[in-house]
C-alpha cells in the first residue's frame, strides 16, 4: 500500500510542477510555435539527443574495468533499460536497475568468467559516472562563465554574480567529493576492517553484511585508483556533455532563441539541477530549468515553454524506445521494471 501512496505523492507532484511551468502561458501561442520550429534543426537535436546513450554506455565500461569490462552490447542495453526506468518510475529508479540489470544478464551469459561482477560493486561505479557528470557540467560552466558569459553578465548582472560564486563553489566541492572517493577505493579491505570496527555494536550478521557491502562497493570505485581508466572516463564525459549541448543548442535554434552554443552550458547548468527532482521523468523540474536558462538569453516565454516541451522529450524519448524494446526481450514490461526496481529494493534492505 504504501508504494501506491509514494507513486501517488509523485504524480500529484509532478503534475503541479507541469502546472506551475505552463500558469500565465498562451498556450495557443506555444502550440504555434512548437508548429513552426525548424525541422532541420529539430532532426539535428533528435540525433544529438540520441548520441549522448550510446557514449554514456562506451564510457561505462571503462568505469567497470576493475570489476571485469563487459561488452559494449550488454552495457548499452543496460544503459538504455536504466533510462528508460527513470522515465517511467520516480526517484531515478534507473539508476539501481541498470547495475542489477548488467549483472544479471552477465550471469544469464555466462560472462563471469574472471570477473568480480556484483550489483553492489557496478553501483560504485554508477556513483563515480554522476560525480564525472556534474565535474564535466560544472567545467562547461566555469568555462562559460569566466570566459563567453560577457553579454549575459552586462544584461543581467546580478544574477551573473551569483552564477560565478556558485561555479567556484560547486567545483571545490565536486573536486572534494572525488577526493573522497579515492581515498575509499584505495583499500577496499582496510575499509571492510574499519566498518567491521564500527558496526560491532551492531549484530554480528548484521555488521558482516554492511561491510561485505562496503568492500564490493570500494571495489566498484577501483576505476579511480586506476589513473589512465579514469582519465579515459573523464576524457569521455566531454563530448558526452557536448553532445547534450549540442541537442539543447538544435532545440533552442529551431525555436528561434538566440543562445550561442557556448551559452547552453549555462543552461546544462540549470538543466542538472532540475532532473535532480524526483518525478519520472523530470517532469516539471527539467521544463523549469529549460525556461530559466533561457530567460538569460531574452527569450519569448512562449517559444521557452515550447523549446522546453520539445527538449524535454528528445531528452527521454530515445532512451525510452531503446529500454523498453531491451527489456522486452527480456520478458520485462512496464510493469516488470517496477518489480524489477522493487526486487532491488528488498535485496538492498535484507
Amino acid at each position: 500500500m504504501r508504494s501506491y501512496v509514494r507513486a501517488a505523492v509523485v504524480i500529484m507532484l509532478a503534475a503541479g510542477l507541469f502546472a506551475l511551468f505552463l500558469r500565465d502561458v498562451d498556450l495557443y501561442r506555444v502550440g504555434a510555435d512548437i508548429v513552426r520550429a525548424r525541422p532541420g534543426w529539430l532532426a539535428f537535436a533528435l540525433l544529438a539527443s540520441s548520441m549522448n546513450l550510446v557514449i554514456r554506455a562506451y564510457r561505462w565500461q571503462y568505469l567497470l574495468e576493475p570489476l571485469g569490462r563487459p561488452d559494449f552490447g550488454p552495457a548499452l542495453r543496460a544503459t538504455a533499460v536504466g533510462f528508460a526506468a527513470n522515465a517511467v518510475l520516480p526517484a531515478r529508479a534507473g539508476e539501481v536497475i541498470r547495475p542489477y540489470f548488467l549483472a544479471r544478464s552477465q550471469r544469464r551469459l555466462g560472462r563471469t568468467a574472471g570477473m568480480t561482477m556484483n550489483a553492489t560493486g557496478a553501483f560504485a561505479t554508477i556513483i563515480v559516472e554522476r560525480l564525472l557528470d556534474v565535474l564535466t557540467v560544472i567545467i562547461l560552466l566555469v568555462v562559460y562563465v569566466f570566459i563567453f558569459g560577457g553579454s549575459v553578465a552586462s544584461s543581467h548582472p546580478a544574477a551573473f554574480l551569483g552564477l560565478e560564486w556558485a561555479a567556484a563553489t560547486a567545483a571545490v566541492v565536486s573536486i572534494t567529493g572525488l577526493a573522497a572517493l579515492f581515498v575509499m577505493a584505495g583499500n577496499p579491505e582496510r575499509m571492510r576492517r574499519l566498518v567491521e570496527g564500527l558496526t560491532r555494536v551492531l549484530p554480528s550478521a548484521i555488521g558482516n553484511t554492511v561491510a561485505h557491502t562496503v568492500e564490493k562497493f570500494a571495489q566498484g570505485l577501483g576505476i579511480v585508483r586506476q589513473p589512465s581508466r579514469l582519465a579515459i572516463s573523464v576524457a569521455l564525459s566531454i563530448p558526452l556533455w557536448l553532445t547534450i549541448a549540442a541537442g539543447t543548442w538544435g532545440v533552442a535554434v529551431a525555436f528561434g532563441i538566440a543562445v550561442p552554443f557556448t551559452g547552453t552550458f549555462l543552461m546544462l547548468a540549470f538543466l542538472s539541477l532540475g532532473v535532480a527532482v524526483p518525478t519520472p521523468g523530470a517532469v516539471g523540474g527539467f521544463h523549469a530549468a529549460f525556461r530559466y536558462g533561457a530567460t538569460f538569453f531574452d527569450a519569448r516565454d512562449e517559444a521557452a515553454v515550447g523549446a522546453a516541451i520539445i527538449a524535454h522529450l528528445f531528452s527521454i524519448v530515445p532512451s525510452l524506445i531503446l529500454g523498453l524494446l531491451f527489456a522486452a526481450q527480456e520478458g520485462l514490461g512496464v510493469s516488470g521494471i517496477r518489480h524489477l526496481a522493487d526486487e532491488v529494493k528488498q535485496e538492498g534492505a535484507a
